[in-house]
């Protein structure tokens, strides 16, 4: 008997994607302005100054070489779009962290290929500056949307006659 199983479909976003005609970017899509639109939406905004400001500062933060890399900011948008930026401020939070992870897988590579003691120190500290800031960073962008709120759960315990409870974390220890 053929066991049956539910059809699930997957709901993926779709990123903007921008492509490079030399020094100028455009947004890919078959309409524009829709693409801009898009692409707006996606940054968290509705200001086409502020995402013109965000594609100039992708494309100097994360392309290699003195010419913007189209692959590069399409990576950079990638990653801002699955932030799913609420604001202006979520958007310039999810630059920083694109730009920090960039700079952190960076600097694992070099520490995989160092020579001398000095590189590896170095590498080192960089890499674990970076890491630190990466998770501070997931941390702010956490208590910006929750607008810093704590969360505390109360359950209740029912104990009856004759019953045994322990209140709080228990650690049975080694052995």
């Amino acid at each position: 008997m053929k066991e049956l199983q539910p059809e699930i479909k997957q709901v993926q976003r779709q990123a903007p994607r921008i492509r490079m005609d030399g020094e100028k970017m455009h947004v890919v899509h078959e309409d524009e302005a829709a693409g801009c639109q898009h692409l707006m939406r996606a940054l968290g905004t509705d200001s086409a100054d502020f995402m013109a400001g965000v594609l100039s500062q992708l494309a100097n933060a994360v392309s290699p070489g003195k010419d913007a890399d189209g692959a590069a900011i399409n990576f950079a948008l990638a990653v801002i779009a699955g932030v799913d930026p609420k604001d202006e401020l979520e958007t310039m939070l999810g630059m920083q962290m694109v730009a920090v992870h960039m700079a952190t897988m960076t600097f694992t590579r070099r520490l995989a290929h160092v020579e001398t003691l000095d590189q590896q120190h170095g590498s080192e500290r960089a890499l674990n500056k970076l890491a630190r800031t990466f998770a501070m960073q997931l941390e702010a962008l956490r208590r910006y949307r929750t607008g810093g709120e704590q969360r505390v759960v109360v359950q209740h315990i029912d104990i009856r006659e004759g019953g045994q409870a322990i209140v709080g974390n228990v650690d049975k220890g080694r052995g």
